[in-house]
């Protein structure tokens, strides 16, 4: 495969008109409708000429549609011998405490040490090869400076097992995150649709609870200590979009600290962060729960938080004093 492969097609007749472009896709292309709709949202599908924005947009019989898919960078990723810290493992998957600053899949620009080419090192290869070479045993992701827990799936059974999990919202996922200013009221819930910025494809946004395009978008909040212009928060996810939470705290006013990207920091606690070199989001997956795709049984794993976001907070106690 060269740069991209252009995939393009008419909407089959079978499909009759008003159908959801999602499933007439993923019948006619053979891809999964979670694959179809991460094309979707990549701006990569276009109907009748028009980049799609919604998965359950309305087609007509006829119109022409054209699927642009990236190549795998790389064609194959490589084991690397990059220590891992282990949450928990055994034949089916296995939960990993990724590091701030670890890609978790190998992309453009990002090529090695992501945490797919330590797997493969680690598991000796043996990863679900549901996503592709590029990407194996990945059922969700983190972005990359956020620290904490993900689930690696080892077998193509338990990938579509904890696939079918994330797709109805039953995974428990809690984050620790540091935001600007203190959020009102302390506990409560953002519900709001989370989508593709028109200003910068790179970016999400929140998009008008009407918007047929991006995605519902759920999170949970609740402040768990206050200090001099900033809160300590703990966040319930019950949806997990793309950038959910640091959109959601940026479109109320309380972006997290250190986020390149969605963040301002409060002017007072600029030399703080400087002086302790925090350039990235506050951002924690500190717990992760789900039934076991091949025991049923119920697991929950906790992850403590890493030294530089433990050290901000304690900074930011002695700042309050």
């Amino acid at each position: 495969m060269s740069e991209h492969e252009i995939i393009t097609g008419t909407i089959p007749a079978a499909a009759g008109s008003g159908a959801r472009l999602d499933k007439v896709l993923a019948e006619a292309t053979g891809f999964s409708r979670s694959r179809v709709q991460g094309l979707i949202d990549q701006g990569r599908i276009d109907v009748a000429g028009k980049t799609a924005t919604s998965a359950s947009m309305k087609v007509a019989e006829g119109a022409p549609f054209r699927i642009i898919i990236a190549a795998a960078m790389p064609a194959e990723a490589g084991p690397e011998d990059i220590p891992l810290t282990i949450a928990y493992e055994d034949q089916h998957l296995v939960v990993v405490d990724k590091p701030a600053g670890m890609v978790v899949h190998p992309a453009v620009g990002n090529i090695t040490g992501t945490l797919v080419n330590a797997l493969l090192h680690h598991c000796r290869g043996k990863l679900s090869g549901i996503n592709g070479v590029a990407r194996p045993g990945i059922v969700h992701r983190i972005d990359k400076d956020t620290s904490g827990l993900l689930v690696v799936a080892k077998n193509d059974a338990a990938h579509e097992g904890l696939a079918v999990q994330f797709a109805a919202h039953t995974v428990h996922r809690r984050y620790l995150a540091v935001c600007a200013g203190h959020p009102l009221p302390p506990e409560g819930t953002i519900n709001a649709r989370v989508g593709r910025s028109d200003a910068d494809r790179k970016k999400m946004t929140v998009l008008p609870k009407n918007s047929s395009r991006g995605k519902t978008a759920v999170t949970h909040y609740t402040v768990q200590e206050r200090f001099t212009d900033a809160a300590l928060i703990e966040c319930r996810l019950e949806t997990g979009r793309t950038h959910q939470v640091r959109v959601h705290f940026a479109s109320i006013g309380h972006a997290l600290m250190g986020d390149p990207v969605y963040g301002r920091t409060p002017k007072p606690l600029r030399p703080l962060l400087d002086q302790l070199g925090f350039a990235r989001q506050a951002l924690h997956a500190a717990e992760l729960g789900f039934v076991h795709p091949a025991s049923g049984e119920t697991l929950r794993f906790q992850a403590d938080l890493p030294p530089d976001m433990a050290e901000l907070i304690d900074e930011l106690r002695r700042y309050n004093r």
